[in-house]
C-alpha cells in the first residue's frame, strides 16, 4: 500500500485553500453556498464514474502509488480526492476569473 497519489492529492488540496483563503474565490466567501456547489459537482462526478463503471468504461488499473482502498467496484479512494480537488480548482479558477474581469473593469471605469 502506497500514500504517494493520495497525499499528492492532499498537498494539492491544501494549495488551493491557501489561495481561497488569499483571494476570498470560494469556501472563505461563502462557505455554506460553496459547500453545497462543492458536494454538488463531486456527486455529479461520483454518479458519472459508477456510470461509468456500470457501463464497462471505466475500470480501476493498478497503480503502485494507489492505496488499494475501494470505496466500490473499480471506484478507488482517490478518485473521490481527485473529484474534490478538481470541482474546488475549478471554483477557485471561475471566480479569480470574475475577480480580475471585476478589477478590470473598476480600472477602466
Amino acid at each position: 500500500m502506497s500514500v504517494v497519489y493520495l497525499a499528492t492529492l492532499l498537498v494539492v488540496i491544501g494549495c488551493m485553500v491557501l489561495i481561497d483563503h488569499r483571494w476570498k474565490l470560494f469556501f472563505f466567501r461563502a462557505p455554506r453556498r460553496a459547500a453545497v456547489v462543492l458536494a454538488l459537482g463531486v456527486a455529479f462526478f461520483l454518479l458519472w464514474d459508477v456510470v461509468g463503471i456500470w457501463l464497462g468504461i471505466f475500470y480501476r488499473g493498478e497503480g503502485e502509488i494507489m492505496t488499494g482502498i475501494l470505496l466500490g467496484p473499480e471506484l478507488p479512494l482517490e478518485e473521490l480526492f481527485f473529484l474534490i480537488f478538481l470541482c474546488y480548482q475549478t471554483m477557485i479558477w471561475v471566480n479569480g476569473a470574475r475577480l480580475i474581469a471585476a478589477r478590470r473593469r473598476e480600472r477602466a471605469a
